[in-house]
């Protein structure tokens, strides 16, 4: 959202966009022609009412669009893919419940710091007012290469950030050469020091098949 109306994408594939509709990585994405990873879009859209839609609002606008706008269909297959699940570390979580009130809309963007001398120093990434099962959702579907699951049991509400180093298997590589001397820790120590802890493993998840889907036709 660059404000309370106008939502905005850019250079985003029509796979990205579905990922990101359905909270999925790209990888759960299949069936489309080949234009779907390829070709990149911007969209620039008013969102309606007064009040600043949701981050759920949103992406329910942002599906809406999708059929509208390039024809999709799709339907749900249980697939297994290799994932992260994300638990609770041996310790405890400690995450704080979150400060904001309740009807602020929930914040989980990651901004990425350039080092000096070039290359990237560090992500940060501020969370507020953000359930467990949104900052999965974020990491699946913009940082790490699997889907994520959230096994943390965690329900509530949460502020943090996280900062850490990347490396080449987040952010589809696009974030390297990271400077040496960033002095952040690298993902997986930055989430221990949360209190959570990530494991690769393999697990069912409902992916995304595209029936249907055509290119949009010109403003």
């Amino acid at each position: 959202m660059q404000s309370a109306h106008i939502f905005q994408v850019k250079n985003y594939t029509v796979n990205g966009l579905i990922a990101a509709a359905y909270s999925l990585t790209p990888r759960a994405i299949s069936g489309g022609p080949s234009w779907t990873e390829s070709e990149h879009y911007e969209i620039i859209a008013k969102t309606p009412g007064d009040p600043r839609p949701t981050w759920d609002d949103q992406m329910a606008m942002l599906r809406q669009l999708l059929a509208d706008r390039f024809g999709l269909t799709t339907h749900r297959e249980k697939k297994t893919f290799p994932v992260y699940e994300v638990t609770v570390a041996k310790g405890g979580s400690k995450l704080k419940a979150s400060t904001a009130l309740p009807d602020e809309p929930s914040n989980v963007t990651s901004t990425v710091h350039p080092a000096a001398g070039g290359g990237i120093d560090y992500v940060l990434l501020p969370a507020r007012n953000v359930t467990m099962a949104q900052f999965a959702s974020v990491l699946q579907r913009a940082i790490l290469d699997r889907a994520v699951v959230d096994h943390t049991g965690l329900t509530g509400r949460y502020d943090f950030d996280l900062e850490w180093t990347p490396d080449e298997t987040q952010f589809a590589g696009e974030l390297t050469p990271v400077s040496p001397d960033s002095g952040k820790p690298p993902f997986v120590a930055a989430l221990q020091r949360l209190g959570l802890k990530i494991e690769a493993t393999r697990a069912p998840i409902d992916a995304i098949v595209i029936d249907r889907v055509a290119r949009p036709s010109d403003n």
